[in-house]
């Protein structure tokens, strides 16, 4: 113990005499050099991409629950093998899409895919994953999962979704 207080106080000294001979202030020795305005090196424009526009689908949408008679027999298990949370499904911000407007049946839209939407309200509107398809009957539709405790639902037409990339 005495060795370290020995030591602290044989650095201290070496620190105030290196303070004291300016050994730990020195300045740069090359000289200061002032630059005007003028003199800056222009820095060019940033070049705005055009934006590209994204396909934009109007379809009808409406809501299902995950429940035997709205699904198959497996309900929590989506098209893509996705397992849904049971206590609350609405979290996940996934839907449903037709088959005419699936990748697998010569649409555009794959599992996975997000899409906006837009036309249904302020709650509804916003950004979905692509998980599940609808039965064959229906054509030029989404469906937005959401829970029983949701209080959600409706059928509304001129929905826009875009895919987005």
């Amino acid at each position: 113990m005495i060795r370290y207080k020995i030591l602290a106080a044989m650095f201290s000294v070496i620190v105030a005499i290196a303070e004291e001979f300016s050994l730990l202030k020195s300045e740069s020795p090359a000289p200061k050099v002032e630059v005007t305005q003028e003199e800056w090196l222009p820095i060019p424009e940033p070049q705005l991409a055009e934006p590209i526009p994204l396909p934009v689908h109007t379809v009808a949408a409406s809501v299902y629950h995950p429940e035997p008679h709205q699904t198959d027999s497996t309900p929590f298990i989506t098209a893509d093998g996705s397992r849904i949370n049971s206590r609350n499904p609405g979290k996940h911000r996934w839907l449903a899409v037709s088959r005419d407007l699936h990748a697998r049946w010569g649409g555009d839209i794959e599992f996975g895919d997000s899409l906006w939407v837009s036309g249904i309200s302020d709650e509804m509107d916003g950004l979905y994953i692509v998980r599940d398809v609808m039965n064959r009957r229906f054509r030029n539709q989404v469906d937005i999962l959401v829970g029983r405790k949701d209080r959600v639902m409706g059928y509304w037409k001129n929905v826009s979704i875009a895919k987005v990339d």
